[in-house]
């Protein structure tokens, strides 16, 4: 067993369930969306983008391309949670927390893509 190909796959299921905890809920209800869980996605997300680097096939540049999309998601939600909360104090509305869920939704499924390739990938391994 490759140890370095579990650490990879570990960050990357572990980005698709991080990220998949956050969305579940209402929509629009803060009170099923944590702001740890959020910023727990942004890590490990961006802990697997570095991880997807090494990549040099095409399906890796697939990968790259799927987790870079998935921080940007992200990021986004949290900087819209930071400026609603703290920059224009308009708080957790729903409207707010709908878009915040709907841009983790986005990186839901860009990590769901990743997982996707990364079975592919490993069913195509031939002994």
């Amino acid at each position: 067993m490759n140890l370095e190909k579990v650490v990879f796959g570990f960050f990357i299921l572990l980005a698709l369930t991080l990220n998949f905890g956050f969305v579940m809920g209402e929509l629009d209800n803060p009170a099923h969306h944590a702001s740890w869980e959020l910023f727990a996605a942004i890590v490990v997300n961006m802990v697997a983008t570095v991880l997807k680097f090494g990549e040099r096939t095409q399906i890796g540049a697939i990968l790259l391309a799927a987790s870079l999309v998935a921080d940007l998601q992200l990021i986004t939600a949290a900087i819209v949670w930071g400026v609603a909360v703290y920059a224009i104090d308009t708080g957790l509305t729903e409207m707010v927390m709908a878009s915040i869920v709907s841009l983790a939704s986005g990186a839901l499924v860009a990590n769901v893509v990743s997982v996707t390739l990364l079975i592919i990938e490993t069913v195509k391994i031939h002994r």
